[in-house]
């Protein structure tokens, strides 16, 4: 072998042990005193929404949408907000609570709601904006279950809540918390939301959804948010600190406790997102133009709704389409059909010039090569057809009846490598590097060439879960996979994780505040 081929062979590994040598600078030890994470900034897409739909179809699946509310209409199981929709000029069945809306009125209502927004929770570091080119990863929300491969599948209780509390407060790519990350099902219904908002502001400083479920569970949310950023009310209606999901009963209906809590929601001017639970071939036709005219249909009564509450509540408008399984019945997610949704209902969304949440799920049962595929496909759905908020983004399994540590990993690197692929690139002389291929001769190499050596340790994502080595390498350390090695960094996480400083009097405010609420709804009060 030539002296020049030998060297050509030995420079990756010179660079590889330089770089190691700097890290263990930095740590004293042979790895970094932290796991290696991006760290956390506003994330945007500054890339051109891909449009499926030409402007003519999405046109049919709003004046289809608007047919919907005008001839057939939306029930509404609550008294009180069916006789807000008649002061507001809609037609009402009282004997049916079925209501119908000109398009005229409901073009008048959505208009009323921002374009965009911003929530602040108790550190203000730590806001989020909605809207624009903005782009939020929301931790799982709503399983029953819990899972790890260490410890099995499990019903939910406090502790594993308190955990995953803790890992979305660690991963920088966890932008806001979901409505119960995992229900902690040994606690008492009718107050376990208190348990959870108080995890949910002493673990970590992020904003989150209320539950909704009622008017007293979504107030409970708002106000101690307001109690830990040492708010009023008032100021929270100002400037708002939390937000909800309002999931409509498709198809067509608005049960009364989902109404109750849009309503204290907009009343406080909290946000919410209105989604329809749609999928193709059980909630709707099962062809897509058909479930996307059902959805677009429910999301804007819903918005409408909200304004006629409170003009301006600021409103994101959700999308949940995916389709099942024809041969069992069974919710199916990452799916072409879920896929294809997320982009066209990001065409919907931009057409009332409203902010646009999504999902990136999967039914996959475990979390293994189908739950990635699945999760990657609606992500890249939500991402080209310009989401705002990414609901669910993180630690979602089984369809959402089980949230996983193990997935969580897997998301959070999968999340991070589209916060790298939507950071754009500088396009200049130094990026170009026309000196750096003149300095290379032909059939050289680029290892040792300062351009590299000045760039090398930033110059690409570096991955929390991905194992680059080569095969020999990764046998003789252990063959571990991707599902191993993502226990060992939620555990070690776990052991990193910091808990977020709180004054002393705002803890006991919280306490004081929990307390007074168990023992109100105790006794009977709402």
């Amino acid at each position: 072998m030539s002296d020049q081929a030998m060297t050509a062979q030995d420079e990756p590994q010179r660079v590889v042990r330089a770089s190691e040598r700097r890290r263990r600078s930095v740590s004293g030890r042979g790895q970094p005193t932290h796991l290696v994470q991006l760290p956390w900034r506003r994330v945007t897409n500054p890339y051109p929404k891909y449009e499926i739909y030409s402007a003519d179809q999405i046109e049919a699946i709003h004046n289809t949408s608007m047919r919907i509310l005008e001839e057939l209409g939306i029930e509404l199981m609550s008294a009180s907000a069916c006789a807000r929709m008649t002061k507001a000029g809609a037609q009402v069945d009282r004997s049916t609570m079925n209501v119908r809306m000109d398009r005229g009125l409901v073009a008048e209502l959505v208009a009323k709601a921002p374009p965009t927004f911003t929530i602040v929770p108790r550190n203000p570091e730590h806001a989020v904006h909605f809207g624009g080119n903005d782009v939020i990863f929301g931790l799982v929300a709503g399983p029953p279950n819990v899972h790890d491969r260490e410890r099995g599948r499990r019903s939910g209780n406090l502790n594993d809540y308190r955990d995953f509390i803790r890992l979305a407060h660690y991963f920088n790519a966890i932008h806001i918390i979901g409505n119960q990350v995992v229900a902690p099902v040994e606690l008492q219904a009718n107050t376990r939301h208190l348990d959870t908002y108080l995890t949910n502001l002493v673990y970590s400083d992020l904003s989150f959804h209320c539950t909704s479920i009622g008017r007293g569970r979504a107030t409970d949310g708002a106000r101690m948010m307001a109690i830990s950023r040492g708010s009023t009310m008032e100021e929270l209606a100002k400037v708002p600190g939390v937000t909800t999901i309002i999931s409509v009963n498709s198809p067509r209906r608005f049960d009364e406790a989902m109404a109750d809590g849009l309503t204290a929601m907009a009343e406080m001017r909290q946000p919410i997102c209105v989604t329809p639970f749609t999928l193709l071939g059980a909630m709707t036709p099962v062809t897509l133009p058909a479930a996307l005219a059902q959805q677009n249909a429910e999301a804007l009564f819903g918005i409408a709704l909200a304004q006629i509450i409170s003009p301006g509540t600021p409103m994101v408008y959700g999308s949940f389409t995916s389709n099942v399984d024809m041969k069992s019945g069974a919710p199916a997610f990452g799916t072409p059909e879920n896929t294809k949704a997320n982009i066209v209902s990001g065409q919907l969304a931009r057409r009332y010039k409203l902010p646009y949440r999504t999902s990136n799920p999967t039914a996959s049962n475990a979390a293994d090569a189908q739950s990635v595929y699945e999760t990657e496909m609606s992500l890249w759905g939500s991402i080209l057809g310009g989401s705002n908020l990414v609901y669910h983004a993180a630690g979602w399994l089984e369809g959402g009846l089980t949230a996983s540590y193990e997935k969580l990993i897997l998301d959070i690197e999968m999340l991070q490598n589209m916060m790298e692929f939507l950071r754009p690139d500088e396009v200049n002389d130094e990026t170009l590097g026309f000196e750096a291929i003149r300095r290379v001769p032909t059939g050289g190499h680029f290892f040792g060439d300062p351009h590299t050596l000045e760039r090398y340790e930033r110059a690409f994502y570096q991955p929390l879960l991905s194992d680059w080595r080569q095969y020999e390498n990764w046998a003789d350390a252990g063959a571990v996979d991707a599902s191993a090695r993502a226990t060992e960094i939620w555990k070690r996480a776990l052991k990193e994780y910091v808990e977020p400083p709180m004054d002393k009097a705002i803890r006991d405010e919280l306490d004081a505040y929990v307390a007074k609420r168990r023992e109100e709804i105790g006794s009977g009060e709402p």
